[in-house]
């Protein structure tokens, strides 16, 4: 009888070479905090740095990935943009949900800079909701908090006043109460519905210099009012932002849209699984897709959880919520 040996399966391995004049802490992290990050995302890779060598063994087409990460990677830090575990994860995702986009072209696109801080899509359903926006007269952000909705259009709008293709920005809201009435709050009008406007307050102080803001207002440059105080008006040469348009009616909703005017855009930002409204009274948000979808230069971009840029757990959050609705028949309030 003859021994027969096991057959011995030769492991693939892969080698990447970074360029010499880039610092290997700028793709490895403080305390290799990135290059655990991709260990984490890729466990059929072995990853060892050596030098400026990453050496990889494991399964060749994870491999492959991982050589177009360090790619992306080298790119976005060659643009000048530090990297941190975020824009890893979010490269990452964007890598395997084998897009024809790159991920560096995500990461490294300018919207608007102010004060040495730049804004820019993190996802790649971001970008494509930028680009919807400079292709379209109107578009549609419909999507969970914490996706940017409101967020980039107000970048976008900070962006054509500063290029001078609009001559004034009007940022709305309807005032909508969520357990409150106005007439019970204390103060005057202004004072009443200053809260509900608060928000996209703290967003253009993001984007203008805080000490111009009182001027630009003053001058009717820039106008932060209550969806009622649209009413009646032809709004021409205007980057105009509705926001929270979950908690418009139809009928808002149809009067805002009539505003527009010429050399003017529309962005209508909200989320209609967050509807305050009465019960019985059916979201203009919901209502306006049925009427709208499919209008040339009227353009609907979606935004989920997988976009969601703020701490890393509002986006598991917003899954539980929703796999608990799901669970629970839909149940909450002022779904419509």
């Amino acid at each position: 009888m003859t021994d027969t040996q096991p057959e011995r399966r030769t492991v693939p391995t892969h080698t990447v070479v970074v360029p010499d004049d880039v610092p290997m802490v700028a793709l490895l992290g403080p305390r290799d905090e990135l290059l655990r990050t991709i260990e984490r995302a890729f466990p059929k890779v072995d990853v060892h740095v050596r030098g400026n060598e990453f050496r990889l063994a494991g399964d060749s087409g994870e491999m492959a990935l991982v050589e177009r990460l360090v790619d992306e990677l080298l790119e976005v830090a060659g643009a000048g943009q530090p990297l941190n575990r975020e824009a890893v994860e979010r490269a990452i995702g964007m890598l395997r949900a084998s897009t024809s986009e790159r991920p560096a072209d995500v990461l490294t696109m300018n919207i608007v800079s102010s004060r040495g801080r730049t804004i820019r899509p993190k996802t790649l359903n971001q970008k494509h909701y930028v680009d919807a926006i400079d292709r379209n007269t109107i578009v549609f952000g419909l999507g969970p908090a914490g996706t940017g909705k409101t967020y980039l259009a107000m970048a976008k709008a900070v962006a054509a006043l500063q290029a001078k293709e609009v001559n004034r920005i009007i940022l709305t809201r309807p005032a909508v109460e969520a357990g409150e009435k106005l007439g019970f709050l204390p103060g005057t009008l202004t004072d009443k519905i200053d809260p509900y406007l608060r928000p996209l307050y703290d967003a253009l102080h993001d984007m203008v210099d805080p000490d111009s803001i009182p001027r630009l207002m003053a001058a009717g440059t820039i106008e932060v009012a209550p969806l009622a105080f649209m009413r009646g008006r032809s709004l021409n040469s205007a980057f105009i932002i509705l926001d929270e348009a979950q908690n418009t009616s139809p009928e808002q909703m149809k009067m805002f849209l009539t505003r527009l005017g010429f050399a003017s855009r529309m962005v209508v930002t909200g989320d209609t699984t967050q509807v305050d409204l009465p019960g019985g009274t059916r979201s203009g948000l919901n209502v306006v897709r049925e009427i709208l979808d499919g209008v040339e230069d009227i353009h609907f971009a979606e935004l989920t959880s997988q976009d969601v840029v703020r701490h890393r757990l509002v986006s598991e959050i917003v899954d539980a919520y929703g796999r608990y609705d799901a669970s629970h028949g839909g149940g909450r309030r002022g779904q419509a």
